[in-house]
């Protein structure tokens, strides 16, 4: 009985492996993923990657050019080895034959070509080897369509898990109330009526623009990538805090609402920003320690994600008695 033989995993079965794996961390794990990577990309490039698969594996090898000596086959069938210097080749009928010769007649010679086109078995196992090539040439276009189908079916879970589980779960009327509660918020930090806007189309803000959150300066409107709108209606209406999730939520907001306010330097109004998340997220029914210890959290993270982009990384003057200080009356800072 055959022992068992260890098979290392194909490319194609550890590719998708990690698709799988990312699907499953884009769904559950740290939204830091889902803002970094789009969710198209890996679907993208697993697909190119199967195309590549099944391309290289139909690709024919390179052409080699046919040996106008007698073959091995024809070698060895009549017992010449490797010697090629009695095998005589025979022209008739459209057909080349090598019959090996030493001296015979005419008709010794004839009753050797007659021989040699009995082939019975040799024909049998060519046709058998032509329908294995062509067997062959349809696993690759196999794996290809079950490749296409594990992609598709990893699309349809994703498809599926968000619209059950993000912004676009919730009916219109709720996310309506929601919007304007988050509108009234960011009125009341920039001193004038403005607008929220969940950007479920994607085309302000999102994983390709690289931000939470966009406003312009002095305006009125502002928009919020449907994640932070979630997250602050899972606070708001739902009395769900989820970490720096829900602190992130808080500072983006604010940070629009400082820029519709008419403050146009990043760094500032990121500290504005993280300042007024305090207050915000009280009313949207943190406790204040709570609301503090969030703020808190994405200030510290301000320092290492501001390396990525310095243009939003606070001052020395962030901080508590600073010149950014919004009440140095105030000895907690946030």
């Amino acid at each position: 009985m055959n022992e068992p033989t260890n098979r290392a995993p194909t490319p194609l079965t550890v590719l998708r492996v990690v698709l799988a794996a990312f699907v499953l961390a884009w769904l559950f794990g740290p939204y830091a993923l889902r803002a970094a990577v789009p969710v198209w990309l890996p679907f993208l490039i697993a697909l190119g990657l199967e195309l590549n698969f099944v391309v290289a594996a139909l690709r024919p090898g390179p052409a080699r050019r046919a040996d106008r000596g007698p073959q091995t086959v024809d070698r060895e069938r009549y017992g010449y080895g490797g010697d090629t210097d009695d095998l005589l080749l025979v022209r008739e009928r459209g057909e080349e034959l090598w019959i090996p010769y030493s001296g015979e007649t005419d008709d010794e010679v004839g009753g050797l070509i007659a021989g040699a086109r009995e082939r019975p078995e040799q024909e049998a196992q060519a046709a058998v080897v032509a329908g294995g090539t062509r067997r062959h040439a349809t696993v690759p276009i196999r794996r290809f369509v079950a490749g296409l189908a594990i992609i598709a079916g990893l699309a349809l879970i994703l498809w599926f898990a968000e619209s059950r589980t993000g912004w676009d779960a919730l009916d219109g009327d709720t996310r309506a109330e929601a919007v304007m509660r988050f509108s009234d918020e960011a009125s009341r930090l920039a001193e004038k009526t403005v607008r929220i806007r969940c950007d479920e189309s994607g085309s302000y803000v999102g994983a390709v623009q690289h931000r939470d959150g966009v406003a312009a300066v002095g305006g009125d409107l502002a928009y919020l990538t449907p994640q932070r709108c979630l997250d602050l209606y899972r606070l708001a209406f739902k009395d769900e805090v989820r970490g720096s999730q829900t602190g992130r939520a808080l500072a983006v907001l604010t940070h629009e609402a400082w820029h519709l306010r008419g403050v146009g330097d990043e760094a500032t109004t990121e500290c504005y920003a993280l300042q007024s998340g305090v207050q915000i997220g009280q009313r949207l029914g943190l406790s204040e320690d709570t609301a503090r210890q969030l703020m808190r959290q994405q200030l510290a993270e301000n320092a290492l994600q501001g390396r990525g982009n310095p243009e939003y990384l606070v001052s020395s003057d962030c901080r508590d008695g600073g010149r950014l200080d919004l009440n140095p009356a105030l000895t907690r800072f946030p």
